[in-house]
């Protein structure tokens, strides 16, 4: 199984570890396009301030983010899953999985980035600000940068296993599965109960719950068929769409009463 999550907008510290080595991360087909992104950012965020505030979209209150950006070669870096925060990470709580539960999250989560492209939770990368939306200047639409890369390398991550999607729209344009691996996805929406409304903030944390508890059951689903069975025994109530034609990908929803 590979669980596909957004990263947070919100991050730790970077703290005192060693500093980034590029070629250390998950994935080594995307360094080319990390060191094109890498390179870019730097200099945009050591140069003109409030040029590199307007490109990233940054409040004011947001300006000490710039600086921090410009440092991302010495700074100090952990695992992505301890520099992810925020509700669906939170909810996640990666930190008090047990042994084997960890390791199976080592294994098959990959949180998407628009520095990184995709990284593995036991990555260790810097605390950085550049969301997937950005346009740098000299590479345009990060969406865009990373769809080639994605392309030749995503399908090889995949393996034969579960795509379980819970990205959001921007991060899920950087790779769409096709083909085969297409017929094996399951994207996920958390639905209000009484309201059949999506509501962010426990849309999220449902998310963080649900694999969660995934990687504590241990359970592995060969497809999406298999997910919904597991999520039902799990407790979650889900309502499956299987798609209408061959290798095109599940849509489920998971509904939930209370919103917390």
């Amino acid at each position: 199984m590979l669980v596909l999550l957004p990263p947070s907008e919100g991050k730790a510290s970077s703290g005192r570890g060693a500093p980034l080595k590029l070629e250390s991360l998950s994935l080594p087909g995307l360094s080319e396009a990390r060191a094109a992104v890498l390179d870019e950012l730097v200099e945009l965020c050591a140069g003109d301030e409030e040029k590199a505030r307007e490109v990233l979209g940054l409040s004011e209150g947001l300006r000490g983010e710039v600086a921090k950006n410009a440092e991302l070669r010495t700074a100090g870096a952990r695992p992505a899953g301890e520099i992810y925060t925020g509700v669906l990470y939170d909810a996640l709580d990666l930190a008090s999985l047990d042994t084997a539960a960890k390791k199976r999250a080592a294994r098959s989560l990959l949180v998407f980035s628009g520095l990184w492209g995709a990284v593995r939770v036991s990555d260790r990368i810097p605390s950085y600000r550049c969301s997937m939306g950005v346009k740098l200047p000299g590479l345009g639409a990060l969406g865009t940068h990373w769809r080639t890369a994605m392309a030749a390398v995503l399908p090889e991550v995949a393996g034969d296993g579960l795509v379980l999607d819970l990205r959001s729209a921007a991060y899920a344009a950087a790779w769409k599965p096709k083909g085969e691996v297409a017929g094996r996805t399951a994207s996920v929406r958390v639905l209000h109960a009484p309201t059949r409304k999506v509501v962010s903030h426990f849309n999220k944390a449902t998310k963080g719950r649900i694999v969660r508890s995934l990687l504590t059951s241990g359970t592995k689903p060969g497809g999406p068929a298999e997910l919904v069975e597991a999520l039902r025994d799990l407790g979650y109530e889900v309502e499956a769409a299987a798609p209408g034609k061959a290798g095109a990908p599940w849509s489920l929803d998971v509904l939930v009463d209370e919103i917390h």
